[in-house]
């Protein structure tokens, strides 16, 4: 028999379960061993509290909470690495302020989830300590919050955060705030009961999303969330398991970072993996007029997102269409023309950039209102 694979919480979960704990202090006066974390997709986390302690007086000072990083059988680097916060009322500002400490790294390039200048702390996170503040405190209220990661530092020089321009230490990350087993075949084999469930509804076209983006964007348009697949980063994978159970019909809904990828005929998308995003866009976007320069620019961006400003600039919009659609072929090339494939690709704020005309077949077939595309 299988081991059943444990599950875990992210650093941005530690981050809220510290802030939580430290307003029960302040609220109540209690010092909580443990406490239930509700994520945002609504799993309920139960998180030990290893300390808490007040600074000077509390209600200026803050509280000072240490939370250990569990990831359960997920090959996480931060994994037993201690997550401080420190907690502080702030009566005369509204909404949570965050603040950087040890190990915590700052964002000095565009293109991701926070402005540059800002403390790398991801938008889930964010969004997870405030629903704690608005929970216990009410909506408005103002907080600070310090955030530490004393391991940080070093941690960060085996991420990719140098080269995407995160210095000083690592992100505080976690879209949903649970952390899920990544061993691969485990993890791979956990995925496809999600084509089956839709096939016995009577479903021969689904939608696959590599991540949160495309799923929230794809529910977003009116398509029914029973055909949504999720397939991380193994899209190859996926559409193989959807050949050999008889899907007829498939949209690839996601990031253009994740998408791109397919275009060049990549199919396992973890970045350790496979990554052609930028040469994709670029090798496209000059076959369709970008002048060298223009294709230095997209070839020396941090990220998709930066590279966009470039099509931008040089009013080449149209080329995510034409990304979509090799992405569509190189998908159905994969799986031998037995699956009728579209693409779909987005921003990260959820912005529809591209399509082929496939997508917008099947789109039309599955639900989605074309006109909030």
């Amino acid at each position: 028999m299988k081991k059943e694979l444990r599950g875990g919480y992210t650093t941005g979960a530690c981050m809220a379960a510290g802030v939580k704990a430290a307003l029960h202090y302040l609220i109540e006066g209690d010092r909580l061993n443990s406490l239930i974390l509700t994520a945002l997709d609504g799993t309920p986390l139960t998180i030990p509290v290893k300390a808490i302690e007040a600074l000077g007086d509390p209600f200026v000072d803050g509280v000072r909470v240490e939370i250990i990083k569990e990831s359960g059988d997920d090959p996480d680097i931060t994994n037993g690495a201690s997550v401080f916060t420190i907690t502080r009322l702030k009566p005369d500002q509204t909404g949570v302020t965050f603040l950087a400490g040890e190990g915590i790294g700052h964002v000095t390039k565009p293109g991701l989830q926070v402005p540059v200048g800002e403390p790398a702390i991801n938008l889930g996170p964010r969004r997870l300590v405030q629903t704690v503040v608005d929970d216990l405190l009410g909506p408005g209220a103002g907080v600070e919050v310090e955030v530490s990661i004393p391991a940080g530092t070093e941690l960060a020089k085996r991420t990719l955060n140098p080269i995407l321009g995160v210095v000083g230490g690592i992100s505080v990350i976690g879209s949903t705030g649970v952390l899920r087993p990544m061993s691969e075949e485990g993890f791979k084999n956990s995925l496809v009961p999600q084509i089956d469930v839709a096939m016995a509804m009577g479903y021969d076209a689904i939608v696959f999303v590599p991540g949160k983006i495309g799923e929230t964007q794809a529910v977003k348009h009116g398509i029914n969330e029973q055909v949504i697949v999720q397939t991380s980063n193994f899209i190859g994978f996926m559409l193989e398991a959807a050949e050999q159970r008889g899907v007829k019909e498939l949209l690839l809904f996601g990031h253009i970072g994740k998408l791109a990828k397919v275009a060049a005929g990549v199919f396992h998308t973890h970045n350790r993996v496979g990554d052609a995003r930028l040469e994709t866009m670029a090798a496209y976007a000059a076959l369709h007029g970008l002048p060298p320069e223009g294709v230095k620019r997209v070839l020396e961006s941090i990220t998709t997102e930066d590279a966009m400003s470039v099509f931008a600039d040089y009013h080449l919009e149209k080329v995510y269409d034409v990304i979509a659609q090799r992405a569509s072929e190189r998908a159905m090339r994969f799986v031998f023309g037995n699956i009728k494939i579209g693409t779909v690709l987005v921003t990260l704020k959820g912005e529809v950039l591209g399509m082929d005309e496939n997508a917008r077949v099947i789109g039309q077939k599955l639900g989605w209102d074309m006109n909030n595309a």
